[in-house]
């Protein structure tokens, strides 16, 4: 049941994990396709002077900052969930291009002054422009590269919010200090329009790292992207990279056809990425929903299950204790006559007897529901069962807050078992440590798991610790007993359960204090032989 719910589940994640569907794709190529034919119409007819409308910088500077802040913002609110560190690295680079329009469009010649605002001079605003297009391709390119690390497997273990704090703190120190530095050196900077309106000849060769830099970057998300925001990244690049070659290099002036177009490129290549993730999210939500309400009801079937089977066991065990007792009480009676009746008694010892051993019965018939022959089980690499376990309730630990680390030996043995009894196991540890740290405040909330060899022998140890609430001294020394539970909605019957599972294997399941706060639960099994 678990596996199937991770199956849909793994089908509708966050877009940065979802793979492209085969509609995802052709709508992709359909796009790129529509793009390359428009360029191919348009450079022709490039050239073309139309009439000046200073309106339209500032126009689409602010539809493009707008539309680059939210998307900003929907890409932080991502890295949030999944803490992946390269969507914090493309979540900045939309808002390094949101911030540095405005002061491009503060120093756009003849918007607000012939020269621009800020004391800027003939070359400032398209120094910032080449900023702007070579900042979110970079930005774009260090994601890919971040992606394609060990890095990127794993949570970013800081505070997100802090985070992201010193992320945009750090991308708005980058954008002022590149404004300072090019109206402070306007003089000495590439030239690039000989006039307000026309460019230099030498305009290819500084808008040639910009092709270089989309080129790698378009590389970069073919051979890396996996990923449905990676597809739609690809056909953002392509976009950019037909503006800055229309509006650009086939240009030859501002305020040309080919310049328009450039821009009107420049304002699809912002949308691309934000009205996909404005499109999707409604319906990811309601599947992730969806698949954690089918969770909920499975563990809650597991639940009842486990007190239905512990009821069941209360019940069969309770006819013959009763009964035992019944035959002590009248033993002692007989005792204390003052010519007992030894037939008697000893007919009622004979019946003592016989409910013990039934109880002794009915809780080795318990014992052997997790006892499989050798034929039922197999060699299994356990740190695999751990990650699937993890795998299971990722969704939520995410959703709790829990921060997951792992220090996993990938040199261990593997270990002879079955591998549903041993998930079950780890399941267990791992909700259990989730529901001590639900009530803490005041600090993180840490899972940590790690897996090693026993020194000395050639047995393997996987220990599970949590930052929760702790043992307590008497409750630790019943924490293994049958129907004894720390929770309020606990049955008792799970840590039991576990630790007939393990000892069934041939390990053992003990548990300590975590230093310096929780509960640290171990599990050791034996290297399984071929």
């Amino acid at each position: 049941m678990y596996r199937a719910l991770d199956q849909q589940l793994d089908q509708q994640p966050l877009l940065a994990a979802r793979s492209p569907s085969w509609l995802h794709r052709r709508l992709a190529y359909f796009v790129i396709a529509c793009l390359l034919a428009a360029f191919c119409i348009a450079v022709p007819y490039s050239r073309i002077q139309l009439p000046i409308v200073t309106a339209f910088v500032p126009i689409y500077a602010t539809v493009i900052l707008v539309n680059d802040l939210i998307t900003a913002a929907l890409l932080y609110a991502q890295f949030w969930v999944v803490r992946w560190t390269w969507l914090l690295v493309l979540a900045s680079g939309y808002f390094f291009t949101a911030l540095i329009l405005i002061p491009f469009a503060l120093t756009f010649p003849d918007i607000f002054t012939p020269s621009g605002l800020l004391g800027a001079g003939l070359q400032t605003a398209s120094s910032l422009s080449i900023c702007l297009h070579m900042g979110i391709l970079i930005f774009v390119i260090v994601a890919m590269v971040i992606r394609g690390s060990r890095e990127a497997t794993d949570m970013y273990q800081r505070a997100p919010a802090q985070t992201i704090g010193l992320s945009i703190a750090l991308v708005i120190a980058i954008v002022c200090g590149l404004t300072w530095a090019i109206i402070s050196f306007d003089a000495i900077v590439p030239k690039l329009f000989l006039s307000n309106v026309l460019l230099s000849s030498g305009a290819s060769f500084m808008l040639a790292p910009i092709i270089a830099l989309n080129i790698i970057a378009l590389v970069l998300l073919v051979v890396r992207g996996r990923s449905v925001l990676d597809l739609w990244l690809m056909v953002m690049c392509c976009t950019w990279l037909i503006e800055v070659l229309l509006g650009g290099l086939f240009a030859g002036s501002r305020y040309s056809l080919g310049w328009y177009t450039g821009r009107i490129f420049q304002m699809a290549a912002t949308y691309i990425v934000l009205l996909l993730l404005l499109s999707e999210p409604t319906a990811l939500y309601a599947n992730m929903a969806r698949a954690s309400i089918q969770r909920r009801g499975a563990r809650q079937a597991r639940q009842t299950a486990m007190d239905t089977m512990a009821a069941s066991i209360a019940h069969e065990i309770k006819q013959p204790l009763t009964a035992a007792i019944t035959n002590a009480y009248v033993g002692v009676r007989q005792l204390k006559n003052a010519e007992p009746d030894l037939n008697e008694l000893r007919a009622v010892l004979t019946d003592i007897g016989k409910d013990c051993r039934r109880i002794g019965d009915i809780i080795g018939g318990v014992r052997s529901m997790f006892k499989t022959s050798t034929h039922d089980r197999r060699l299994l690499d356990i740190n695999t069962i751990v990650q699937d376990t993890l795998a299971t309730v990722e969704l939520d630990l995410r959703l709790q807050r829990v921060i997951v680390k792992t220090d996993l030996n990938n040199d261990l043995p593997p270990v002879l078992g079955d591998s549903g009894q041993l998930h079950q196991v780890f399941l267990n540890l791992i909700t259990n440590a989730s529901e001590a740290m639900s009530a803490v405040t005041g600090r993180p909330s840490v899972l940590t798991i790690r897996s090693s060899s026993v020194t000395g022998s050639s047995d393997i140890a996987v220990t599970v610790e949590d930052t929760g609430i702790g043992i307590t001294g008497r409750d630790g020394d019943r924490v293994f007993e049958p129907f004894f539970s720390t929770k309020t909605a606990g049955i008792g019957v799970g840590l039991a359960i576990c630790k007939v599972i393990i000892e069934a294997h041939g390990g053992s399941l003990q548990h300590c204090a975590n230093e310096p706060y929780g509960t640290a639960f171990r599990v050791t099994l034996p290297k399984g032989d071929e």
